[in-house]
């Protein structure tokens, strides 16, 4: 069985090598994966939604990782993109570089769904030889078998 985030993933969502090398370029590039995705019912407002939370506070985990998320109407279904930067993107005020970006959508009726991915993802993230093997995953499946592999070691 798929763990939490696995679950969410999909090849066409993952995206290994980000153009932007600007913040909400790079924001933009990875949401603009779950366009057209069957449970965002409204893309724009997603968006726009991902943005106004990302301008309230760094959403920034550290460790070249950063989880922009909007928890909003105009998703029936929790969804994800992934997408990863060779260079690095410039990400806040404290100068961190982000490598690694999980864009999350989540319905605001379900906090509890919410709260169960991202602490999932944390878990997963937390190791560094794990954001090692993501950052050197050299396909889309490749990069989700990793995470699976993550997943089943921390029995998620």
């Amino acid at each position: 069985m798929a763990g939490r985030i696995t679950s969410l993933l999909d090849p066409s969502r993952v995206a290994l090598s980000l153009k932007s090398s600007k913040r909400t370029a790079a924001l933009n590039e990875v949401a603009r994966l779950l366009e057209g995705h069957a449970d965002v019912a409204n893309f724009s407002g997603f968006y726009d939604e991902l943005l106004a939370r990302d301008r309230l506070d760094t959403t920034c985990l550290g460790n070249g990782v950063a989880l922009p998320h909007a928890r909003t109407e105009h998703v029936k279904k929790i969804v994800m993109a992934v997408g990863r930067s060779d260079t690095g993107v410039p990400f806040d005020s404290n100068g961190e570089i982000v490598r690694l970006f999980f864009v999350l959508g989540t319905p605001k009726t379900k906090p509890g769904d919410y709260l169960a991915v991202v602490s999932a993802l944390c878990k997963i993230l937390k190791d560094p030889a794990d954001r090692a093997t993501f950052l050197n995953a050299s396909t889309p499946d490749a990069f989700i078998a990793a995470i699976a592999a993550a997943e089943a070691k921390l029995g998620l």
